[in-house]
């Protein structure tokens, strides 16, 4: 139930355009998905979802609900990640070059992430950051599933980041907690908790992200600002207080025609506010959205303690040689008997809440390595491959065996993209699927 409070508030920003708005509160939702450029779909019949694009972001398309490709093989394969049209605008704004170092300060449960991932390439770092230890975890299970390689997943507060990253970073996206308004249209029960204190509150906590991001962005960086909501309080209130009291910081235009501007009547009165964008459902085919970039003056970089390497096991280099599997640029780390190969950019991690370490390539077990799933779905070919049918595929999601011709270690994939683990002996392909993943397809973002 959206509160009348929240109409009454709408209206009275809106004025004339308050019909077209209220009116968009009765069109069907569209969703959309990205699909991922580090897999090869070359060979993937795409027809079925009848795609069409999304004007604002490469990658980025609408699709037939009706098709459910939260619920193909293709999705635990990482060819795409669910996601609302309008989310995808804020990483398509941050002007993501290959090699650079990225800061998601406010990551889970990845989608922009795993969008910055696509236009690093897997070059460069990403830090990918989640407060909240639950929303974490998913956001290393979205990581993982889209092959990303150069990755660090986090989960600290961003004050705390803040004095470990002094102007570290080239890029930084806040995608900051809000009250979520920009949803209401397609959750309705979403504004079920919604009142005027929240908005303040959101507001106020907005604010100190915001400031600890400045504080890890080096000379001449860019950040965004982006929220799912249409509060003033929470988008160029928020901007505007920033600007005020960090001088070195300016707005930097949006080229976005799909957009429309910023309110600058709706803060304090600055007119560089109408260089934010704005995203309303009654104006395009999405949901509620506020994306602002930020630059700062060109001046000192900060510098982090790198990362040091370890040397690799001779279980792990029997495995790779033994399967014909070269890895790309990075440190081997570990922790415990687990192997990560972080990203050749990785600052030190000692003192910091680590989920994932870069690519997760197994562990060391009795004189033996056995290779993680994350491994397998970064990997586009091996020594031995078991190409799936659509049926065996939803055998082999499920944790179903399979049949096998070779013994060994074999890489399980449908029309060329990796599913996953699968050991060979006897005849019989012994499923390594991860037990907690089995039959679960999802459609959220």
């Amino acid at each position: 139930m959206i509160p009348q409070g929240f109409w009454d508030k709408m209206q009275k920003l809106l004025g004339d355009e308050f019909p077209a708005f209220e009116k968009s509160f009765g069109r069907e939702f569209s969703p959309g998905l990205r699909l991922n450029p580090m897999k090869d779909w070359e060979k993937v019949d795409l027809r079925p979802f009848h795609l069409t694009p999304v004007p604002w972001a490469e990658h980025g398309y609408y699709y037939d609900p009706s098709s459910r490709p939260g619920l193909s093989p293709y999705h635990e394969a990482g060819l795409y990640y669910m996601q609302e049209p309008s989310a995808m605008a804020p990483a398509q704004c941050l002007d993501v070059q290959k090699g650079m170092r990225v800061l998601d300060l406010c990551a889970a449960p990845g989608g922009k992430s795993t969008q910055i991932a696509a236009f690093l390439q897997g070059e460069g770092l990403l830090v990918s950051n989640e407060i909240h230890p639950q929303r974490a975890k998913i956001l290393s299970r979205n990581l993982e599933r889209m092959g990303i390689s150069n990755a660090l997943c986090l989960s600290e507060h961003p004050a705390r980041l803040a004095e470990r990253f002094p102007r570290f970073f080239d890029r930084i996206m806040v995608d900051a907690p809000c009250s979520g308004e920009g949803m209401f249209r397609k959750e309705a029960a979403a504004g079920e908790d919604w009142s005027q204190e929240i908005t303040e509150m959101c507001a106020h906590r907005q604010g100190e992200i915001l400031h600890s991001a400045s504080q890890m962005l080096r000379g001449g960086g860019k950040m965004v600002y982006s929220t799912c909501t249409f509060s003033p309080e929470e988008n160029e209130g928020v901007i505007a207080s920033f600007l005020q009291t960090h001088p070195d910081f300016h707005l930097v235009s949006i080229p976005a025609p799909h957009f429309a501007k910023g309110r600058p009547q709706w803060a304090d009165g600055n007119e560089d506010l109408s260089k934010t964008c704005r995203l309303f459902p009654h104006l395009l085919r999405g949901e509620g959205h506020f994306v602002a970039v930020l630059e700062r003056d060109e001046g000192e970089s900060g510098s982090v303690a790198p990362l040091t390497g370890e040397k690799a096991p001779k279980e792990l280099l029997d495995f790779l040689r033994e399967n014909d599997i070269s890895l790309p640029e990075g440190k081997l780390i570990s922790f415990g008997q687990n192997y990560y190969l972080a990203p050749p950019q990785s600052p030190h991690l000692r003192g910091l809440r680590v989920l994932r370490a870069g690519l997760s390539l197994g562990q060391v077990l009795k004189n033996r390595f056995e290779p993680d799933h994350a491994l397998a779905l970064w990997l586009h070919t091996a020594k031995r491959v078991r190409a799936l049918s659509h049926e065996e595929a939803g055998k082999y999601l499920r944790g179903e065996t399979l049949s096998a011709t070779e013994k060994g270690w074999t890489l399980v994939q449908i029309d060329g993209l990796s599913l996953g683990w699968g050991k060979a002996s006897d005849g019989i392909l012994k499923n390594h699927f991860p037990k907690g993943l089995r039959s679960v397809s999802s459609e959220k973002e």
